[in-house]
Order: structure tokens, then C-alpha cells, then sequence
């Protein structure tokens, strides 16, 4: 029977160990990448949320990333199909009572949600614009499932952020994903790369909504 030196049983056993961390690494990435939230109505009709799968209730799954956040994103973002119809009067009404670029509007929402007025993220925002339960009270939205309250909370979050940014879209972008806690920290668009993709694609997207602003008066 081959005896292994002390060196070599060394050698052998953190060879092992760097196998074993890249398994549990690729594993963790892999369920991170292929996580679910799941909602579902309980008995009294209460809409619920779990990242378990539901038993004995029929529930819907949703995608829970920011939909223009995925740094690796393989969209062409300057020919993606664009959403001009979708909540067009909802979008129209929110932005003249805030004094804000429909066209903006349209790019954050296609930027947070990709239009899915059900989307709940892994954090727990909420709907087409993606609203925390917090900052939904704050802006007066019961139910942040409601396409309607959710546009009209929305907008006003984010004209607030361009007063406070004196018209910059883009940091205003940045405080709508990172949090105007995060803007302040680094004196401009925080150093996430994350944030960084968010405030470009939403760029991009505005620019290409305000193409089209003239249809959809």
C-alpha cells in the first residue's frame, strides 16, 4: 500500500477543500440565480407572499429581479421592444400632476418590472414600479398590486428625487435603485455595478420612449 508523506496528505486535503468551497460556491450561486417568490391567496382572500412553494393553494411565481439590473444582461436595450400602450392614461395622468416626462416614467417602469404589474422582488418591493412596503405607506399606496396606485405612488417618489436632484434623471435613477442614502455617500451614482447598469439602461430607454411621446398624448 502507497504511504503518502505529511506534505502530501496536505497537499491532498486542501486540494479537497478548494473542491468542496467551489461546489458549495457554484451551488449557492446557482439556487441564488433560481430563486422564487411565490404568492398565493390565503382562506380569508389576504394575498400572501413566500419564497417556499405553497402547498394546497393554488399560487402564481414571479420573477424577483430588477429587470434591468442583471449586469450580465444580454438585451440590446437600444432595439428591446418597447411598451407604449400598456397604462398609457394611468402614466399620462400620474406625470402632468408631478410635473415629470411620461417618457421617464415609462423607462423606470420597464427598467423595475418590465411592465409585470405583479412583480414582487426577493426584498419585498412591490409591483409595476417596484414599491418597498414602506415607502408604499409613505406615498399613500394601500395596494401596491394596483397598477393604478402603484404608477400614481411611483411618480410622485420619483418627481420628489428630481426636485431633490434638480432635474438630474440620473441621479435620480440612482436614488430610485440605491437609495438616496447610498447617492449621498459617494457624492453621486454609488459604485454598484448593479446601479451603474440600472442608470444607464433606464438612460437608454428614456431616450427611446421620448421618441415617441408625441403617441401618447
Amino acid at each position: 500500500m502507497r504511504r503518502f508523506s505529511r506534505e502530501q496528505f496536505q497537499c491532498c486535503r486542501l486540494g479537497l477543500f478548494l473542491i468542496l468551497a467551489t461546489s458549495v460556491s457554484v451551488s449557492y450561486a446557482f439556487e441564488k440565480k433560481i430563486a422564487n417568490i411565490y404568492t398565493y391567496k390565503s382562506t380569508s382572500g389576504i394575498t400572501s407572499f413566500s419564497d417556499i412553494e405553497p402547498l394546497d393553494v393554488d399560487f402564481s411565481r414571479y420573477r424577483f429581479d430588477c429587470y434591468a439590473c442583471e449586469v450580465d444582461s444580454l438585451i440590446d436595450w437600444r432595439k428591446a421592444t418597447l411598451y407604449l400602450q400598456p397604462y398609457k392614461n394611468d402614466i399620462n395622468k400620474a406625470a402632468l400632476k408631478y410635473d415629470i416626462d411620461p417618457a421617464f416614467v415609462r423607462a423606470v417602469i420597464h427598467a423595475e418590472s418590465h411592465f409585470n404589474p405583479q412583480a414582487v422582488s426577493k426584498q419585498g418591493a412591490q409591483g409595476l414600479m417596484q414599491l418597498m412596503p414602506a415607502t408604499a405607506k409613505e406615498l399613500g399606496v394601500r395596494n401596491s398590486l394596483s397598477a393604478q396606485q402603484n404608477i400614481k405612488g411611483g411618480v410622485k417618489h420619483l418627481a420628489r428625487l428630481l426636485r431633490k436632484y434638480k432635474g438630474d434623471n440620473k441621479l435620480a435613477s440612482a436614488a430610485y435603485n440605491a437609495g438616496e442614502g447610498a447617492v449621498k455617500r459617494h457624492g453621486g451614482i454609488p459604485p454598484y455595478k448593479e446601479t451603474q447598469v440600472y442608470v444607464e439602461r433606464v438612460g437608454i430607454l428614456h431616450q427611446r420612449y421620448g421618441r415617441f411621446s408625441h403617441l401618447n398624448k
